[in-house]
């Protein structure tokens, strides 16, 4: 594992820096409780808001890790965690948005692909973002204005403009069986399928946007997920060069990553 160096500073707040450094650290911690556990018979699988929606033992006791590592060292700032809801602190001006287990549904089948990920937002931005995939022993880090890095080598998206060469991934939302075409993403998928080289499915947002900050995958779409999936990643990608925008506002967080133009490409097929 090659840890990286944080970012020279060119001017930014020490705390920043700080923050960077626990935020590894912890990730790091989460992932190791992972892999203790990875391809266990003993998960304590549950159901959440359907069949199709997961939680594990282990997704429980990395956030109770992590909200203890975060609630312990910086007691005055709020923390957003998938499983939890939101620890508010009054007037503060700080959110740690964590994802404790991105890929619960992976993980509980003894699939390689999950990970750790903590957003940090100042004033509602994202400033720090930190994402840990242990198995593949792989750490991404972005600060903002500071770049983004992939096991502390500066990284950045994918040039390919042209859809016949890319490679993207998409998602689908728990509730695929419940809604229409038009909102499960699988109109978006009969349209887009076909103009592509090829598409994966990884099963973790915010890896998958990660692949996409690396240059691995040239761009990502997804509907319906939540802040906890995509915070660090959509600084990561944004800090290796991408960018990430908004598909429609009425299925939570939907959004698109990858290159300017490319994005660009997307949005005109994916609706």
């Amino acid at each position: 594992m090659i840890l990286p160096n944080p970012f020279a500073r060119r001017g930014n707040a020490e705390e920043t820096t700080t923050i960077l450094e626990y935020a590894i650290d912890w990730a790091m911690q989460a992932g190791k409780i992972q892999m203790e556990k990875f391809r266990s018979r003993h998960l304590g699988i549950e159901t959440k808001s359907s069949m199709h929606d997961v939680v594990t033992e282990v997704d429980k006791q990395c956030e109770a890790l992590l909200i203890d590592r975060i609630a312990t060292t910086y007691p005055t700032h709020s923390i957003l965690g998938e499983e939890t809801g939101m620890h508010q602190k009054p007037n503060s001006d700080w959110e740690w948005v964590v994802d404790p287990l991105d890929g619960t549904n992976n993980y509980s089948q003894g699939l390689p692909i999950f990970c750790v990920s903590i957003g940090v937002k100042y004033k509602g931005e994202a400033i720090v973002g930190v994402v840990y995939a242990p198995k593949m022993d792989e750490l991404f880090t972005a600060v903002k204005g500071e770049g983004a890095q992939w096991n502390g080598r500066r990284i950045h998206v994918s040039r390919k403009t042209e859809l016949d060469q890319c490679v993207l991934a998409t998602g689908f939302p728990y509730d695929k069986g419940t809604v229409g075409s038009d909102k499960n993403n699988l109109d978006n998928l009969c349209r887009m399928l076909p103009k592509l080289r090829g598409l994966r499915r990884m099963g973790a947002a915010a890896y998958d946007l990660c692949c996409v900050a690396t240059g691995m995958l040239d761009g990502y779409w997804e509907l319906n997920i939540k802040p906890w999936d995509c915070c660090a990643g959509a600084l990561i990608v944004e800090e290796a060069g991408g960018v990430v925008r908004s598909i429609r506002d009425d299925r939570n967080v939907s959004i698109a990553a990858g290159n300017e133009a490319l994005v660009d490409e997307i949005l005109q097929i994916v609706k």
